[in-house]
């Protein structure tokens, strides 16, 4: 019996958003034959663009492929100072600017776009920050629907000094962003050529001072959230005071913290990609779950 044709992945599509005006390059990747049951919306990290979750290192390592065949619409965004915007904002936004930004380019998009049950966002690094600030600004019963955040890479207490952090001519030390090489395929340092990019300024002065940013941040987010640092993970302290300074502020109702064993800091773009993005997904359907299975709310009683 012949062994069947392997499956094409779904295509991924280079389009432009649009941000109240401000151009935010992104890669879409779409579920074929049916509506999306939600839209994930990949923010990349520091440094990185939005093909850091398009790895083609080898089959099944992309966010947006697996994403897709598994019915969802996968929206990989160039966060504000990257990609086409970056001519418009040359010294890149603040983190408050940069989720007023992506909150207009979110909303555009919903026009046009089947949303499912909302928007789910998987972040790395330094866009976890942005997505723990859009979830900041979230509003239950507004309709923008957002359902939850998966964050790797982020912590709220830096294993460097700041002026070790990456920034304009300061790519930061590349093993504490790669960890050991063994992590990866070797096609993965190719194909990043076209994902890296020079950390905005902007961006790079407001990272020293994420510690102190983030309680305030975390105390207004209400969606569940999970983090994932990798084995390997060298930008943050992981012990159990760390820990729970990461998690005490936040008013998520469910908060993960997971780590990913084989991995480096930059885990989609490792050997470690798929069993992330599988994870990250199923706690997506965990939160659609939560939705489904959740209490009615009981209906005000009229004075």
């Amino acid at each position: 019996m012949a062994e069947p044709a392997p499956r094409t992945p779904p295509p991924t599509h280079r389009i432009t958003l649009d941000a109240d005006g401000l151009p935010l390059s992104a890669l879409l990747a779409l579920p074929e034959h049916r509506p999306p049951r939600a839209v994930v919306v990949a923010v990349h990290g520091g440094g990185m663009r939005a093909g850091y979750f398009d790895s083609r290192a080898r089959p099944g390592h992309s966010l947006l492929t697996l994403g897709a065949e598994l019915g969802y619409t996968v929206l990989a965004v160039d966060r504000p100072g990257y990609g086409a915007s970056a001519a418009h904002l040359p010294q890149g936004q603040s983190l408050a600017d940069q989720a007023a930004t992506l909150h207009a380019a979110l909303a555009g998009f919903a026009r046009t776009r089947e949303q499912g049950a909302g928007h789910f966002v998987v972040a790395h690094s330094n866009g976890g920050k942005l997505a723990l600030a859009l979830a900041a600004g979230h509003e239950p019963g507004t309709g923008t629907g957002l359902v939850g955040l998966d964050i790797s890479g982020l912590g709220t207490r830096p294993a460097v000094e700041p002026h070790d952090l990456p920034g304009p001519g300061r790519p930061g030390t590349w093993r504490r962003h790669w960890g050991p090489l063994r992590l990866y395929p070797p096609e993965a340092f190719g194909q990043c050529r076209g994902v890296v990019a020079p950390v905005p300024a902007r961006e790079a002065r407001e990272a020293a001072r994420w510690p102190q940013m983030y309680p305030a941040i975390a105390a207004r987010v209400s969606v569940p959230v999970r983090f994932t640092f990798a084995e390997q993970e060298q930008w943050w302290h992981q012990d159990e005071q760390a820990l729970s300074a990461l998690r005490a502020p936040l008013a998520a109702p469910h908060v993960v913290i997971d780590r990913q064993p084989d991995a480096g800091h930059n885990i989609s773009l490792g050997w470690a990609s798929r069993t992330y993005h599988l994870k990250a997904l199923a706690f997506l359907e965990q939160c659609l779950l939560a939705r489904e299975t959740a209490a009615p709310t009981a209906p005000r009683t009229p004075c």
